[in-house]
């Protein structure tokens, strides 16, 4: 089942790049944004990350907490964040639970790989609840920052 905008978040419970566990239930009080990637090192997905780096002030402003998160492993996500100087969390869903509970995961990707996250952009506000939501099913576009920008407005 899809998530919808109004729905309480799924809890998730997910190793950052310094291994420290990172709870959505923790965050309460802030607005997080939550950006599933299918893999770190790739053309579109670093691309994606850098202009959030690059526009943090927006989401700081809004008092939103952003992760990116993908399937890659906390050691290979560390590496991508040191070279890409990222300035907010990257989350390992290396058993792609928070992807099964956000309903954005291919069940068959590229060259045969199973269990990627599909490009996608969760906004949740202080109380959990959700209120952008968008799944990409093409890999090759980016969510629509704009339409998120506009929606963290709304929420504060």
């Amino acid at each position: 089942m899809s998530i919808q905008v109004g729905q309480q978040a799924p809890e998730f419970s997910l190793f950052n790049t310094e291994k420290k566990e990172v709870k959505l239930s923790e965050l309460k009080g802030k607005n997080v944004l939550l950006l599933f990637i299918p893999f770190a090192f790739t053309g579109v997905c670093t691309g994606e990350l850098c202009s959030v780096r690059d526009n943090m002030n927006v989401y700081s402003n809004g008092n939103a907490e952003v992760f990116g998160i993908s399937v890659d492993t906390p050691f290979s996500l560390k590496r991508f964040k040191e070279d890409q100087n990222y300035n907010f969390d990257l989350l390992s869903d290396f058993n792609k639970e928070a992807m099964t509970a956000y309903d954005c995961m291919y069940e068959s990707f590229a060259m045969g790989m199973k269990g990627v996250a599909k490009r996608s952009a969760f906004l949740i506000d202080k109380e959990g609840i959700i209120r952008y939501a968008e799944v990409l099913e093409d890999a090759g576009k980016v969510p629509d920052f704009d339409a998120i920008q506009a929606c963290l407005k709304t929420i504060n």
